[in-house]
């Protein structure tokens, strides 16, 4: 369990989590990720990463049991530079990175799934930002990559959640698949980049980064700042109060 990483000798790189009961991710979970990410990436060998999960869901964001747990903000302060730091690897990652979804993509797996090259998902799959509910703020960075501005905007505001099915509308999904055929899927298409030229892969995604429209990285620190305020304000705590007594469960669609 936790972030394990299988090469498969044919130039791809398997990342995967597993973090029972939901993959919701410690502070020391996302910088585990973030490792992981980043050292395939810099394998000479690697010429793409597939990134997914075990379990009932892709990701189901930070590990708020954990933050209410720490006194401090501590764990406030951790999550946040961890997300940042798993997002960011993600993105900078030297080779292209397909995001296999199952389940549910909630809060910081839309962060993952936003900064990845490639989007494959599971019938079952669906996408949502649960911020405002939680009393934060953030990911609206990456949602915005995978659906239109309002539709983004709408999202934010009421938390409801997309399916793969719509994203696969808007482009953002590659590939909509059973759910028992999501890790052929995504290999299939790793396969196809494996066989390219290394060198010229690895140039592709640094020009890619390079005249992107957004600077991912500035605007999510853009949007964790507002997440600090409204901890000051006591939102955060109150938020995340409530979701704990609540039993901290995934809500469906």
């Amino acid at each position: 369990m936790g972030i394990s990483t299988r090469n498969h000798g044919n130039g791809i790189a398997d990342v995967v989590v597993d973090a029972p009961p939901v993959n919701a991710l410690t502070v020391r979970g996302w910088f585990d990720l973030a490792d992981a990410v980043r050292q395939a990436g810099r394998d000479p060998e690697t010429r793409v990463v597939v990134l997914r999960a075990e379990g009932r869901g892709f990701n189901a964001g930070v590990d708020i049991k954990e933050m209410q747990a720490t006194n401090g903000f501590d764990a406030l302060v951790g999550a946040n530079r961890g997300c940042y730091a798993a997002f960011s690897a993600v993105y900078e990652c030297e080779v292209p990175v397909i995001a296999a979804v199952h389940g549910f993509c909630l809060g910081g797996g839309v962060g993952l799934v936003g900064n990845a090259d490639i989007v494959v998902a599971s019938e079952d799959a669906y996408f949502g930002l649960p911020e405002v509910d939680r009393g934060a703020l953030g990911a609206a960075t990456h949602l915005a990559r995978l659906v239109p501005q309002h539709l983004m905007r709408a999202m934010v505001y009421t938390c409801r959640t997309v399916t793969a099915a719509e994203l696969h509308a808007h482009g953002s999904v590659l590939e909509v698949v059973p759910r028992d055929q999501l890790r052929d899927a995504a290999f299939a298409v790793a396969a196809q980049i494996a066989g390219k030229d290394p060198y010229v892969i690895r140039r592709a995604k640094e020009s890619l980064n390079g005249i992107d429209p957004v600077d991912v990285h500035r605007s999510y620190r853009f949007e964790q700042g507002f997440t600090f305020e409204l901890n000051l304000m006591g939102a955060g705590d109150r938020h995340r109060d409530d979701f704990v007594s609540e039993g901290g469960a995934v809500s469906d669609q």
